[in-house]
């Protein structure tokens, strides 16, 4: 086996490989490896472990190559990806990007366009673009634990922080219920029945008419739920209304559902920051951890997961967890915590406003503020 690194092509073209090959002979630098079959056929795992560098090529024209690429970018979690495309819509290029490809080319492409691109991967001088929404995800671990109040805080935080006209968009993916828009007294307008099945109808403008402005300048994209209808959409709906809330936003905070649905995995793999919600019980702490372990070990997240404690007691004597007891169970996870301020939360969803509203500088927007700073923080040591 050769110890040359290795560029794997994903593609059913075997001109294309050929030129690829062409390309390469001589080269000293690079082994190839060709998957002949294309995204249609199955990938050993020990063939893409070989691999340093991945070409694939994508049609993006079909629905089951864009699956089967989201699959093959979670199981790239360290080899770069560059996609080799004929034609493909902004929006299509945009969620290439967001799921972590690093690179793209058109069709017809030279085998020597392919090879340079791979090496300036491996080089490290490539990044994704810049100019897409940075994306926040709230999931809930169980039920009630305050999942939408600090989404939306967070939102409000960050709104606060770069104040424009698109500068935060609230999108409220909870389908079963009008929580985003209920605690914000605002009108749910989204209609998944326009946008079409796959969201193919979906653009900035249309966009625009389905989104329901707050008197702070957030942008809440929220659908009306039906009572006692479970509502399940194509994950193509979904990731194409996300896609065009990213291009059209800087920041985009998602209230997820505790349910987990077919497109939920595409969503995480496309956020910059993942945070699990739960409250300070023993048993919210071990199904945020646990959520939290298996996220983080099955997907390529941008970042690792991690839990917001929420509803946080401060306890010094007697019996009950503390935060010692907090820390220890999320070691590795723990993003922080937010005080226990029920009478405030519901002041504030009763008069369907922000909490900031309510009561200026509370202890649950300063707890949201400092988790969010501290995380950018991190994630500036990290880069």
């Amino acid at each position: 086996m050769s110890s040359r690194p290795a560029i794997l092509l994903i593609s059913a073209d075997g001109a294309l490989a050929d030129a690829l090959g062409e390309a390469m002979r001589g080269d000293a630098d690079f082994a190839l490896l060709h998957h002949a079959g294309g995204l249609e056929a199955s990938l050993a795992a020990s063939t893409l472990a070989r691999a340093a560098v991945v070409a694939v090529e994508v049609d993006a024209a079909r629905r089951d190559h864009l699956f089967a690429l989201q699959s093959l970018m979670m199981q790239c979690v360290g080899q770069p990806v560059v996609v080799l495309v004929e034609a493909c819509s902004d929006a299509v290029q945009r969620w290439f990007f967001q799921i972590g490809v690093r690179d793209l080319l058109r069709k017809p492409v030279a085998g020597a366009d392919v090879l340079g691109a791979c090496r300036r991967l491996l080089a490290g001088a490539l990044d994704p673009p810049s100019d897409y929404a940075e994306v926040t995800s709230f999931i809930p671990a169980a039920g009630g634990v305050g999942n939408t109040t600090l989404a939306i805080e967070a939102a409000m935080q960050i709104l606060g922080a770069r104040p424009n006209a698109n500068s935060v968009a609230l999108v409220d993916l909870d389908l079963h219920s009008d929580a985003c828009a209920d605690f914000l007294d605002l009108e749910p307008r989204l209609d998944f029945t326009e946008i079409g099945e796959n969201g193919e109808r979906l653009d900035q403008q249309l966009l625009e008419a389905m989104t329901t402005r707050h008197a702070s300048g957030l942008a809440l994209v929220a659908a009306p739920s039906v009572a006692g209808q479970l509502r399940e959409l194509q994950s193509a709906a979904i990731l194409r209304l996300l896609d065009v809330v990213a291009g059209h936003f800087q920041n985009v905070v998602i209230d997820m559902p505790r349910m987990w649905h077919p497109w939920t995995d595409g969503i995480l793999i496309g956020s910059d920051r993942t945070f699990i919600v739960t409250d300070m019980t023993v048993p919210g702490l071990r199904f945020a951890r646990r959520i939290a372990d298996q996220v983080n070990a099955r997907l390529g997240l941008k970042t690792s997961a991690r839990v917001i404690v929420n509803r946080y007691e401060r306890r010094f004597l007697g019996a009950g967890l503390r935060r010692g007891d907090v820390a220890s169970a999320l070691d590795g996870i723990f993003a922080g915590e937010i005080a226990n301020n029920y009478q405030l939360v519901r002041e504030a969803i009763d008069q369907g406003v922000p909490l900031g509203t309510v009561k200026p500088g509370n202890n649950i927007s300063t707890g949201m503020k400092r988790i969010l700073f501290e995380c950018a923080q991190d994630e500036r040591r990290a880069s």
